[in-house]
């Protein structure tokens, strides 16, 4: 079950533009039925995380890091989808707390 989209929407002004472009590849992840659902659950997961109002962008970042970390060493994650773990990775790396 995925997280509602459009009402993201009303919070993504604050938020850094690297998490903005996370949410997206993450959701691609989350909608795709060749991905196993193990990745999809982690990615939904992820979702849910960047999306919490209660944690700074930091340590969402470094959540989202650490859960994304373990899924795509999993053999079972295809190479397109690992890839985007790895851009999403990357895109978060940047992201600090003020």
């Amino acid at each position: 079950m995925q997280p509602e989209v459009t009402g993201w929407v009303r919070g993504m002004a604050e938020m850094p533009v690297q998490i903005r472009q996370a949410l997206e590849l993450l959701k691609q992840i989350a909608d795709d039925k060749g991905v196993p659902r193990n990745i999809r659950r982690v990615a939904t997961e992820s979702i849910e995380v960047l999306l919490d109002p209660k944690m700074s962008p930091g340590l969402k970042a470094a959540t989202v890091i650490s859960k994304l970390d373990e899924i795509s060493m999993d053999p079972n994650t295809p190479l397109f989808a690992r890839t985007k773990i790895w851009q999403v990775t990357s895109l978060l790396e940047q992201v600090k707390d003020m």
